[in-house]
């Protein structure tokens, strides 16, 4: 029985193993600086969208953090600053939740960015801020890293992944507007 489990323990570490080394690549590419990081929300109150006749300046009127969003938000901003990750900029969609992320993550207040605004009820204008987000990773930083705090459908819109709530996607420049996704972390688990 002993042997079986340690076999089951092997075969567990094996499988782990591929997905540490990517993170530690990661890792290592955000301490480098010049990256662009897509950050989803925290987790929100139930529900999908906004409510109807929702207004961004005022946020009783728009699905917000949860407490366990606010807790993601802090786990990645520690998880940040205990790595030395060097944040030179940090975005925000103008919708509350994304505000509130950025704040608590990275105690600053964010600069909003229409580039960055929620695409799920608004397809229409993924072109428009696909240009904007391509300007954005243009005029990437060199020292530290380019912080964007965004929706689940922008952040796929823009790079083809739907990240899990509070999850980092990577983007690296690669000159002129281009850029290739690096992958992703998910530190709020």
């Amino acid at each position: 029985m002993l042997s079986r489990m340690l076999r089951v323990f092997a075969l567990v570490l094996l499988l782990l193993a591929p997905h540490a080394r990517a993170d530690d690549a990661l890792w290592a590419l955000l301490k480098q600086g010049g990256q662009v990081v897509l950050i989803r929300h925290g987790v929100t109150t139930p529900g999908v969208g906004d409510p109807p006749g929702f207004k961004l300046d005022d946020c009783s009127t728009q699905r917000n953090l949860t407490d366990a969003g606010r807790q993601e938000a802090q786990r990645v901003g520690a998880e940040l600053r205990e790595r030395g990750i060097r944040v030179a900029r940090v975005l925000s969609s103008p919708w509350c939740r994304c505000i509130e992320t950025a704040r608590i993550a990275f105690g600053v207040e964010p600069q909003q960015d229409a580039t960055l605004s929620n695409l799920f009820e608004y397809g229409q204008n993924r072109e428009r801020q696909l240009a904007g987000f391509r300007k954005l990773v243009a005029a990437a930083p060199k020292q530290g890293n380019l912080m964007l705090v965004t929706h689940g459908s922008t952040t796929a819109a823009f790079t083809g992944i739907s990240p899990a709530t509070a999850e980092m996607v990577i983007v690296t420049p690669e000159g002129g507007g281009n850029f290739r996704v690096a992958g992703r972390i998910a530190v709020a688990r």
